[in-house]
């Protein structure tokens, strides 16, 4: 006899063969493991993960989208998987553009243990980084059924003390959504972003959301430009001030606005009402040759204000990247592929162990500059 874990909802079995399914969550034997084989770090998650997504992402330690990695190499004409759009300058952009911002260490003072606890849309978490709104994942190989990558994602982050949003993609449907369908599941502990669809789609997406007790919605307006989704018959648009103020009166939940990379437009989208402004340039996934979210943070801060909560994504990999971002401007920081490889790699534990582990490096970068609390990050700590 052997005994098996579930990844996704830490059950245990003791069979002699290995379960097709999950008793408990339906999960099938994707994520079932020997529990002599349960991942104990982060790196033997990513280790995991490897196998599994190989030929798509090869789970580097620096994953900056550079010509040598396995995502962006050769992209012309083939499917973006992991990658970056066009000549993935975008992708390179954000990475290089944390780069270049240093820490300024601070080691005179009285002893302090960082406090990283915030709140978030009226949430208390434990620290301010979230799971970015990714989707698709299934699609990688093969390697994670998408409703168990979904509630992976949503059970790590609460594990973790945090909160986990959900996307959108192609395969999605207002009748067949994995993304809700997992918060269906847990309670609806976590937050959907639908891609720009109809405004008739979106609303009903948005109502059923906040029938199963979501904590916010929001639209990736980044998600414009998507071919992929008109092609399966799911068009998307552009969405006017007018059409975001009538998506912010459907619903009392609070609305996220995300893509957003100008001041001028993070301005429009406070004038219609939206609770939070997410810069982002979707991994640089919609178009090349943009800049680096962390150049357009501060820039987007200045103009909108103290009054308005900024998250922000793009090339974030550790808790320094974290903090740097904190300094910039942004409320809450969100992490996109390295979740996606936690999930594939160690479902639920898997993201839990990793985001455990930027939390305990945010600690650490904290400490070592001087900030106190999480509120104290701002420009005086980068260089």
């Amino acid at each position: 006899m052997s005994l098996w874990y579930c990844s996704v909802c830490h059950s245990e079995y003791t069979t002699q063969e290995k379960p097709a399914v999950c008793g408990t969550c339906q999960s099938d034997d994707r994520m079932i493991m020997e529990s002599a084989s349960i991942p104990k770090t982060p790196e033997d998650v990513r280790d995991a993960a490897r196998k599994k997504m190989k030929g798509i992402c090869a789970a580097y330690p620096s994953c900056d989208g550079n010509f040598d990695k396995i995502c962006q190499k050769e992209a012309y004409g083939k499917p973006i998987g992991l990658g970056g759009a066009g000549s993935g300058q975008s992708f390179r952009a954000n990475g290089a553009a944390l780069a270049a911002i240093r820490l300024n260490m601070s080691v005179v003072g009285e002893h302090f243990e960082p406090d990283t606890r915030c709140s978030f849309l009226g949430m208390d978490l434990a620290f301010p980084v979230l799971a970015s709104s990714t989707a698709g994942a299934e699609k990688y190989n093969d390697a994670i059924d998408e409703t168990s990558f979904c509630k992976s994602v949503l059970l790590g982050s609460k594990e973790a003390g945090t909160i986990g949003l959900r996307g959108d993609t192609w395969f999605y449907t207002p009748e067949n959504n994995p993304s809700l369908r997992a918060m269906k599941a847990c309670g609806g502990y976590g937050i959907p972003i639908f891609k720009p669809r109809s405004q008739e789609v979106l609303k009903r997406l948005i109502e059923t959301a906040q029938s199963y007790g979501c904590r916010a919605v929001g639209v990736d307006l980044d998600g414009a430009g998507s071919t992929i989704m008109a092609r399966h018959g799911q068009p998307v648009f552009k969405k006017s001030v007018k059409d975001i103020e009538e998506l912010v009166r459907f619903s009392s939940l609070p609305f996220i606005a995300k893509g957003i990379m100008r001041p001028d437009e993070a301005q429009k989208c406070v004038d219609a009402g939206v609770s939070v402004i997410a810069v982002s340039n979707h991994g640089g996934r919609v178009l090349d040759s943009t800049p680096g979210t962390a150049e357009v943070l501060p820039l987007i801060r200045k103009q909108v204000g103290e009054s308005i909560t900024i998250t922000v994504d793009g090339g974030v990999r550790t808790g320094y990247d974290v903090l740097k971002m904190l300094a910039l401007g942004a409320d809450a920081v969100l992490l996109g592929r390295d979740i996606i490889r936690a999930a594939v790699g160690g479902g639920t534990l898997g993201v839990r162990l990793h985001l455990e582990h930027i939390h305990k490096t945010l600690k650490k970068a904290m400490f070592m500059t001087g900030t106190k609390k999480i509120d104290m990050a701002d420009s005086s700590i980068i260089f």
